[in-house]
């Protein structure tokens, strides 16, 4: 009785064992306490990652962190959304995006994906509110960024567009599409300047 006891009362005091690192993971990080904590370690591991799959997963699990507004109502509405654009009825998910911003005001993710519809919609001065609302809310991300050198792009703003995109590349540098888009319009604008 007395080492139950006793093995009990140091599982309390120091917690449990950390599981085993996955194979994939070299060294497990301290698990942190805090979502901007946990947000902020997933960054430091995303800069420093050099395998490229290695980063989309760490990019994914901040994507899931983003994801977490901490309502179950902001969530709700934020999977009506994405139904709603995966359907191409954009208004519809306007409308779920409308209450989510007006709901959970710091909520990065209800913005960035008001962005992004609006993009889908071809209203690039709304999107680009928006992506200027998630970035005050959030500096570092990445999809917000690339949404904006897409706009920059597309509108034909190819340096504002190399920027955004270098700006993605100092958060998230194996992220090949914007590898990709960060050699392409750099031989776009040293051929437009000769």
């Amino acid at each position: 009785m007395r080492i139950l006891f006793a093995f009990f009362a140091a599982l309390f005091l120091f917690g449990f064992a950390p599981l085993p690192a996955q194979a994939d993971d070299a060294v497990a990080p301290p698990v942190a306490t805090t979502r901007e904590a946990r947000l902020d370690q997933l960054f430091v591991d995303l800069k420093r990652q050099r395998n490229e799959k290695a980063a989309e997963r760490i990019a994914a699990r901040i994507s899931h962190e983003w994801s977490q507004s901490g309502s179950a109502s902001i969530d709700l509405m934020m999977q009506w959304s994405q139904k709603a654009i995966e359907d191409k009825q954009f208004d519809v998910a306007l409308d779920f995006l409308d209450q989510v911003v007006t709901l959970q005001p710091a909520y990065a993710e209800g913005w960035n994906r008001r962005a992004t519809v609006h993009f889908m919609m071809n209203n690039f001065g709304k999107s680009m509110s928006d992506i200027d609302r998630t970035l005050q809310l959030e500096p570092r991300h990445f999809g917000a960024l690339s949404g904006l050198a897409q706009i920059m792009a597309v509108t034909g703003h190819k340096q504002s567009a190399l920027e955004a995109w270098q700006r993605v590349l100092g958060i998230y540098p194996m992220m090949r599409s914007a590898q990709d888009q960060v050699g392409t319009l750099s031989e776009e604008l040293a051929g437009e300047g000769i």
